[in-house]
């Protein structure tokens, strides 16, 4: 679990800033979105994360923008001190917010993540009520290939069939890259590195069974 937190912020984050870098407008990583809500947005969020961490309502990207956006700007302003956001990808008016998770997430913290993740909304409708934004978790690879992702510890959480916040490997490479077909070639990559970095990797993980 270490190593794969440390491969996300040392490989996966800064791969993935490489790729997006020629086809959004801007792609930065650990990015702040910002540090002012509305006190309407706060109370929706805590709505929102309560009413599905009830089983009471289902997940909806779509409809729990909307709602923030209706609040974006009334009530109070707030200060918060939020998360940076993994990888932030901007295109003309729309924005992606992604959070990488690693292949095998834990249901502990989703609650956590799903609140995180709203308040990365209401940031940025806070500054732009008519921003298009969207939040995604992303998993770099799929353990479980060439099957089907198979761990759904944060479904209920995210929205996983329309208009998806969970992209998992090929998806997420592809998405990067504006559609284009990488994921094999990013593959390649990191095997023939691998190959030629062998006995500096066996030196390092050797130091982890002793």
């Amino acid at each position: 679990q270490s190593l794969n937190t440390n491969f996300g912020t040392t490989i996966f984050e800064q791969v993935a800033v490489e790729i997006a870098s020629a086809h959004f407008s801007q792609a930065e990583r650990q990015w702040t979105v910002g540090q002012e809500i509305s006190s309407d947005a706060q109370e929706a969020i805590t709505d929102i994360v309560n009413t599905l961490a009830e089983g009471t309502q289902e997940p909806n990207a779509a409809s729990e923008v909307a709602r923030l956006r209706r609040h974006a700007l009334s009530g109070n302003t707030v200060s918060k001190k939020l998360r940076k956001v993994d990888i932030f990808l901007s295109l003309k008016n729309s924005m992606t917010l992604v959070e990488l998770k690693t292949a095998k997430p834990n249901l502990d913290g989703f609650e956590k993540l799903k609140q995180n993740m709203l308040e990365w909304i209401a940031a940025a409708l806070y500054k732009n009520p008519e921003a298009d934004v969207r939040t995604v978790v992303a998993i770099p690879y799929n353990p479980y290939e060439p099957g089907k992702y198979k761990r759904w510890t944060m479904k209920g959480m995210l929205e996983i069939n329309n208009q998806s916040q969970l992209m998992v490997g090929k998806e997420f490479w592809n998405f990067l890259a504006g559609g284009e077909e990488v994921y094999e070639d990013l593959l390649d990559c990191f095997e023939r590195v691998g190959i030629e970095m062998r006995d500096e990797i066996d030196a390092y993980f050797s130091k982890f069974n002793r």
